[in-house]
């Protein structure tokens, strides 16, 4: 075996075979040609030295597009020829999807003894994990995972492999928490399990590796060389001392110019904005530009795409918009967008058919779309916290940045700033391209985190001693780190709390939860958000068997002030009126009394969308995006949901068919009358209505009508009619 050592100190493995045996040798060759490698990468081989085949615990640190997730792959030959499953988490269901589609490979070639099956779970925090079991190989997001761990599965005791993706989110506020809590979990409780943490971006590695008991694999190589730079006064300055200028037009922004500069030459770009108001502005600044540069074969297929987008997007004036920008080669890209939207240009992108992306920095830990030239148009951004802009940090930028250099098109990528915002390139220059990225810190100390995660650890293990709790939490990042003392205290305190809430209960040091404390942490929310939905049940008067829909504005008023609902859009001057106007008519059938002061603009939102208001119209009387409208929508129905259960834990008979038509109504956002309808298969909110404003009101009716007369139901048409009369079948 011949070794050497390249410009990172690395030793690299010229005979990678001699690191698997023949089986996995055999595999391997397999995977190479399945995915286009000619020879593995250089930290590829490096992972092979340090045992990612051999069942070794590895932090691997290396630069996007440096075969990670071909590292993993090399990993999961190993663990399933064993008879053991792989588990791979991401933080995001857009990249579990990415990841899904990718290990999908295992199942289309023959690349162990075995039919290998891939599932993917990313949903229903509340649920059992059934559909599962038979599965080898389970793409997870981290909050998924941590409900199978709550629930103790069995199958899980047959996981050889867990796959910890993006893993520098270990110190993301929301995400990271989670995230530490499930690896300090997985380490104690499946300890012959191998563990791969993968990140592009981790300043402290080697602190990290030695929390995780791993061994590090870091490098800095890259398939694509990597330049950054700042752009001033017309001018590029780079790290590699090379310096090119930009024509800067009158009418476009800095960031359009650099990016047109780079599509001129055959490149793609990406610019990341600061705000989605600002992605809509410059993509539109630079679309005529971009339009002009496309050939006649591009400008077809960019119609096409624009055409595609019509189809699957809504009817608001901002997939409109990306429609027109689309067909000639450009888009935006933000949190606003639906999720057929965002799949559509990204789809457009990575064929090279889009040209420019804007996007807000969400992308930046999303799906997988590398550009050429990535540009970050202003360091700012605004902090809810600090109440104003603030510079981002290192890490963030070195996460824009690496997504510059398409391996299969660029030679190197280009990282570049453009200096504005009062500061000045050289500084710009000094402290994000020369500076090192913060260390990755541990936000595990926060009440809500803690109250979670102390009580899904009481039920996990019931009659679990003070000094167990102890001694998870002391295998922690934050009690490695910090100070551990601090932190026990706190879980002490969480204790505390929790017992006085009812959620849980001790003796003789040994602690157990209350039906009420395990089904709120099966039900995967915040210990907070179930008190505040117990309480409101506590207010709702007993009324016999009555089952009117009289207290929906109650309803949606605790749901949407609740600690799990997201987003809480806030009420602008202008809803001041429709809030207190829709409160003067509901003022007689309001459990508790409700003000401006207590309600927000999700609230509306919800009430107008299950009065079956169009998206368009929420859109424009509420501001309100269709990304953001899915994901009020998606949270209300859970949260509802959550409200039934616990309902039926507090023997609360007389509103649980109020609160499970609710449910029904956010989910589909339709009036009462219409549930019947939906029933069926491909009948939505707009075709159940234009079906009962044509008499047709219910099952009944559509079981009755003959296929003519439902096909001339506007809406409605003989192909779906056909369809509809097919499936009443099941329900004579």
């Amino acid at each position: 075996m011949l070794l050497e050592i390249n410009s990172d100190g690395m030793r690299l493995i010229k005979d990678p075979e001699h690191h698997l045996n023949t089986d996995g040798s055999r595999n391997l060759h397999k995977i190479l040609k399945i995915l286009g490698y000619s020879e593995l990468y250089p930290p590829q081989e490096f992972a092979l030295s340090k045992g990612v085949a051999e069942g070794k615990n590895l932090l691997i640190v290396t630069p996007t597009a440096s075969g990670k997730t071909l590292t993993a792959m090399m990993a999961t030959i190993s663990v399933l020829q064993r008879g053991l499953k792989v588990i791979y988490l991401t933080p995001l269901r857009a990249l579990a999807s990415e990841k899904y589609h990718d290990f999908k490979l295992f199942e289309k070639h023959p690349l162990v003894d075995k039919p290998v099956k891939v599932k993917i779970a990313s949903g229903d925090y509340d649920s059992a994990g059934r559909g599962l079991s038979d599965a080898d190989i389970i793409i997870a997001t981290n909050e998924k995972m941590d409900s199978l761990l709550r629930r103790r599965i069995d199958w899980l005791q047959k996981v050889g492999l867990f796959i910890t993706d993006e893993f520098h989110l270990l110190s993301d506020p929301e995400r990271g928490p989670t995230l530490e809590m499930l690896l300090t979990k997985i380490r104690n409780r499946y300890s012959r399990a191998q563990i791969l943490a993968l990140s592009a971006t981790v300043a402290n590695s080697s602190e990290l590796a030695e929390w995780l008991d791993c061994d590090l694999v870091k490098s800095s190589w890259r398939p694509t060389k990597l330049v950054e730079g700042i752009f001033e006064d017309g001018k590029a300055y780079m790290n590699d001392g090379s310096q090119f200028m930009v024509r800067v037009s009158a009418k476009a922004s800095a960031s359009v110019d650099v990016a047109i500069d780079c599509v001129a030459k055959g490149g793609q770009s990406l610019i990341f904005a600061e705000t989605r108001k600002r992605c809509a502005s410059l993509a539109a600044s630079a679309a005529d530009t971009v339009h002009q540069m496309l050939s006649r074969k591009e400008a077809t297929l960019a119609a096409e795409a624009s055409s595609k987008l019509l189809k699957k997007g809504d009817d608001t004036d901002l997939t409109k918009t990306l429609v027109k920008l689309v067909s000639k080669g450009v888009a935006f890209h933000h949190a606003g967008l639906s999720h057929q939207c965002r799949e559509v240009v990204e789809t457009a992108y990575t064929k090279g058919i889009v040209k420019l992306i804007v996007a807000t920095p969400t992308l930046a830990s999303g799906v997988n779309l590398p550009a050429r030239r990535v540009i970050l148009s202003s360091v700012m951004r605004y902090d809810l916290e600090q109440g104003g802009y603030v510079p981002i940090r290192i890490m963030e930028y070195k996460q824009f940045c690496g997504r510059a250099g398409r391996p299969q098109y660029d030679v190197k990528g280009e990282g570049i700033i453009i200096a504005n915002d009062n500061i000045s390139g050289q500084d710009l220059y000094d402290h994000y391209i020369v500076g090192t990225p913060e260390p990755i810190k541990s936000n595990l100390m926060n009440g809500k985190s803690l109250r979670s995660h102390v009580l899904s650890s009481v039920v996990e293990v019931p009659g679990i001693r003070r000094s167990e709790i102890h001694g998870l939490f002391a295998n922690t990042l934050c009690a490695y780190s910090h100070d551990k003392p601090m932190l026990l205290g706190k879980v002490d305190e969480t204790l505390c709390n929790l017992e006085e809430q009812e959620l849980i209960k001790s003796k003789n040091d040994r602690y157990i939860t209350t039906s009420f404390g395990k089904t709120i942490s099966l039900l995967y929310m915040d210990p907070l958000t179930g008190v505040q939905f117990r309480n409101f049940l506590g207010a709702i008067k007993r009324n016999g068997n009555d089952t009117q829909d009289n207290h929906v504005l109650s309803y949606l008023q605790v749901i949407t002030s609740c600690e799990d609902f997201f987003p809480k859009l806030q009420l602008r001057k202008k809803d001041l009126e429709p809030i207190l106007d829709l409160l003067s008519k509901n003022e007689d059938c309001l459990v508790v009394p409700l003000d401006e002061h207590t309600c927000s603009r999700s609230l509306l939102v919800l009430h107008k969308w299950i009065e079956e208001v169009s998206v368009r119209q929420i859109s424009l009387e509420l501001g309100v995006e269709p990304g953001d409208l899915h994901r009020i929508v998606e949270a209300g129905e859970r949260l509802v949901s959550c409200f039934y259960e616990i309902a039926k834990l507090c023997k609360r008979a007389d509103i649980l068919v109020e609160a499970d038509m609710l449910r029904k109504r956010i989910k589909y956002g339709v009036k009462p009358e219409l549930l019947s309808l939906l029933r069926l298969t491909g009948i939505g909110r707009v075709r159940a209505r234009s079906l009962f404003d044509a008499g047709v009101t219910s099952l009944k009716d559509l079981i009755e009508a003959d296929e003519q007369h439902i096909a001339r139901v506007p809406k409605i048409g003989t192909t779906i009619a056909r369809k509809i009369k097919k499936e009443t079948i099941k329900f004579m």
